[in-house]
Order: structure tokens, then C-alpha cells, then sequence
């Protein structure tokens, strides 16, 4: 682990101005979580319940004609000191409302999923560009060099639509990207452990990384510019590193059975994503810059992601259960350990769901109105920016893009957004594009 002085240092030649983070870690919802069902209430939903969906203007939906209005399935109501309205989806994270600002107007531009992933992700749809992790990587740097800068907690049922694209490293330098790791599984980083062999002694591994290292660097002398190939030699560094600091991290066995059941690690509905919160937990207090955990996977049928074209109730009902007590459980945990105050937590989705039925108990994509939330290391909690119209069906003040939402990040972590910039194809590239604007009235 880096020393104070050289933490000091690093960041001093760094950043842009004093920062009020250090790290991030952010919740995904893949499939697209619906901000009429979560925390966007909109009482003339219940007030035209089953009404012809009428909003004024052409209404253009993913698969389907507009249904009729439908309101949510869960009841609202208001929490903390903000009044914050809740959805009885989230019982847990409700209690949470006065560490929380949320933004209830994001707008996606594509309300197809790979596209509008790529975009919450990278600032781009199309392929090709580097993830916010990586930017942070490549931008900040590590803060403990016996573990990765960035690492990604997928579900236990697979990966988002595009897969790893949405963690990788685009055009920079190939060693940014996010390092996978499976909480929980017997192998939770590949080739993280040596297999059992007898030949495998200490001084034949000292050798061999020796000899590997000569090769290595031989070969790499013949490709300069080839970002891959250091990449490679740094990842085979940091793999010799992790395998004595990993184990530790990735152990909750030795934490408490207050600490264990206040992220749902005792019930079988919260275990997947308990465990893989309370890791997020131990990795970040441990060093890594950014931590990305998915609720969801793009695995076809049954739908085990948020994307409720069919039945609402029944697919937010069970991704629901399983993210509220561990989401709210980060969130107290941060706190109560004080490391909320420099750390920020997003919680986001590609885009928005239709306040309209489909087919009688879903609802389509909607990419003109969504809700996403943000708190912790500099976020002004209670507080919230832009407003959907009276449907939840388009943003009605203050649209707001991913631009905006990373701008305000990198804010908060002392880099100007139009200032850390990769030069690409003759382009000098931003995670912002050219966009972007720091949301003021969110900072605390």
C-alpha cells in the first residue's frame, strides 16, 4: 500500500482542485429499473388507473402500443426528514433518503439496452470507448497497489448486455480496465490461486517469474506503442501481489454476525448480492478507486434482470427483495465506519420503464424519463434535482444526461471533466464527450 507522503504526492500532481472523494462505488440495475415503481411518484398514475395513456404529442414505445395508465403495485410513502417519496419496494434503502440526491430526470439517448448501457457506462453508444472505472484508472491512479484500481462484482447469473465492454478499458491503456471478481465462488479471480502441484516449490516459482520476466520484456522491446503488452506484464505483477492480499479482502468469514446479517448474508433472497455489497465494503476500505456492482443479467428467459416487459410486480418484486437490505446496508455500513464522507455511491439503470401497461402487467422501455441517485462524499443528501412531468413519462425540468452525472463524479474527485481528456484517432477524447455540466445544486 501506497505511504501517506507518496498519496500526498500522487494527488497533488493530479488533480484539478481539492477533492471531496476519494472513491466511488455504483450499483447497477441492468435491464432498466422503473422510476414509477422505485422513487418517481406520480399520484395521477393512481388517479387515472386504467384511463387510455394519453400524455399529448406522439408516444412511441420499444415492442408494443401503449396500454392503458398503470399505477405501481406498491404503495407510497414518505421518509426522513426530506420527505422523500419511496415505493414499498424498498423498505431499506428508504431509510436512507437523507444520505441520498436523487435525479429525477435523467434521459437516455436509446432505448435499446446494449446501447443505452454503453452510454450510462462509457458517455457513448457505440462500442469501443473506456468505462468510468477506467477513466478514474487512468486519471487518478491506485490507492493500493496490492489491489486492482477498479473491480467489477457481476450477478452470479451472468453478465449485462454487452458484457465486459461495459468495464473495459476502450482506447487507453489496456491496464485500466475492470478486474472481474466472483464474491463467493471457490476461484473468485481466474488463476488467482497456483494449482496443486509437486514440483510447484517456492524457489521454482521465484525462478520461473524470473525467467518469465526476461522473456516478457524481450518481447515487449520489439513492440513499442502495444498498450496490451504492458498491460499483460502488469497484470501478471499485480496477480503475483493478489495472491497474497486477495484472500483477506474476499474473506467475510471473519466479519461480524451483526455486520453479516445486517447485509442479508443469513437469507437465501439477499445472500448473492449481501455478500457481494459487504465485499464492495472490504475493497474499499482497503484501496480500490472504484467498485461496480451489477443487479441483473442479460440471460434471456425467465428474466432474472429488471427489464418487466411481461410481469412488473413479479420481476421488480424479486430484483427488489434481493438488492434493498444490501444496497441500504452499504450505504450504513459507509457510515457508520466513516467512510461515506469521501466515498460516492450511485445507484443507476440504463433508462426508465413506460407509466403505461404492456400487456396487461408489464411495461416498456422508457428512455425520455428515468431516476437515478447518488450520496455520500460531497453529495448534499435530501436534495434533488429535475422532475419528470406529471406521468413519469418525459423529463419535464432540468433534463439531465450520464454527462452531467460524471461530470458532477469527477467533480467531487477533484478533475475537471473537460480537462482529463485521452488523445485518440487525432481526437482528444473525454469520458463527457462534449457535454457535461457539474450538477452545483446536488453538492454539499
Amino acid at each position: 500500500m501506497l505511504d501517506a507522503l507518496a498519496l500526498t504526492i500522487l494527488e497533488n500532481q493530479t488533480l484539478h482542485h481539492k477533492p471531496k472523494a476519494k472513491r466511488v462505488v455504483q450499483l447497477f440495475m441492468s435491464g432498466a429499473a422503473s422510476q414509477c415503481d422505485t422513487f418517481d411518484y406520480k399520484p395521477e398514475l393512481i388517479k387515472r388507473r386504467g384511463e387510455k395513456f394519453d400524455p399529448g404529442g406522439k408516444v412511441e414505445l420499444f415492442q408494443s402500443a401503449p396500454g392503458v395508465v398503470m399505477p405501481s403495485p406498491w404503495e407510497w410513502k414518505r421518509y426522513g426528514k426530506s420527505g422523500r417519496w419511496v415505493s414499498g419496494l424498498f423498505p431499506h434503502l428508504a431509510d436512507c433518503v437523507d444520505d441520498m440526491a436523487f435525479l429525477y430526470a435523467m434521459v437516455a439517448k436509446s432505448n435499446v439496452h446494449g446501447p443505452a448501457t454503453f452510454m450510462q457506462n462509457t458517455g457513448f453508444v457505440l462500442p469501443g470507448f473506456p468505462s468510468m472505472g477506467a477513466w478514474l484508472s487512468y486519471g487518478l491512479g491506485s490507492l493500493n497497489e496490492n489491489l486492482p484500481t477498479f473491480v467489477v462484482l457481476p450477478d452470479n447469473r451472468g453478465v449485462p448486455p454487452n458484457g465486459p465492454a461495459n468495464w473495459g478499458a476502450g482506447f487507453l491503456p489496456a491496464t485500466h480496465q475492470g478486474t472481474v471478481v466472483k464474491a463467493g465462488a471457490k476461484t473468485p479471480i481466474y488463476d488467482l490461486f497456483p494449482p496443486e502441484r509437486p514440483y510447484l516449490t517456492p524457489q521454482s516459482e521465484r525462478e520461473s517469474q524470473v525467467l518469465l520476466q526476461k522473456l516478457n520484456k524481450e518481447h515487449q522491446a520489439t513492440r513499442p506503442g502495444d498498450t496490451r503488452l504492458s498491460a499483460r506484464l502488469q497484470s501478471y505483477a499485480l496477480a503475483a501481489r493478489l495472491q497474497l492480499s486477495a484472500p483477506e479482502v474476499l474473506d467475510i468469514a471473519g466479519e461480524s454476525p451483526e455486520t453479516r446479517r445486517l447485509y442479508g448474508i443469513d437469507d437465501p433472497i439477499t445472500a448473492d448480492l449481501g455478500r457481494r455489497c459487504l465485499t464492495a465494503r472490504r475493497l474499499l476500505e482497503r484501496g480500490v478507486r472504484f467498485v461496480q456492482i451489477w443487479s441483473g443479467a442479460d440471460n434471456g428467459f425467465p428474466r432474472r434482470n429488471w427489464d418487466s416487459h411481461e410481469d412488473l410486480a413479479r420481476d421488480h418484486g424479486m430484483l427488489g427483495a434481493e438488492l434493498d437490505r444490501p444496497a441500504a446496508a452499504l450505504l450504513k455500513d459507509l457510515k457508520a465506519r466513516g467512510l461515506l464522507d469521501d466515498t460516492i455511491v450511485i445507484w443507476t439503470t440504463e433508462f426508465g420503464r413506460m407509466p403505461c401497461s404492456q400487456g396487461g402487467k408489464g411495461r416498456d422501455h422508457n428512455p425520455a424519463a428515468f431516476t437515478s441517485w447518488m450520496a455520500g462524499g460531497g453529495i448534499k443528501g435530501g436534495a434533488s434535482y429535475g422532475e419528470s412531468d406529471e406521468w413519469s413519462f418525459r423529463a419535464a425540468v432540468n433534463p439531465t444526461y450520464c454527462y452531467d452525472q460524471h461530470a458532477t463524479v469527477l467533480h467531487l474527485l477533484g478533475i475537471d471533466h473537460k480537462r482529463l481528456s485521452f488523445r485518440h484517432n487525432g481526437i482528444d477524447r473525454r469520458l463527457t464527450d462534449v457535454h457535461g455540466n457539474v450538477i452545483t445544486e446536488l453538492l454539499a
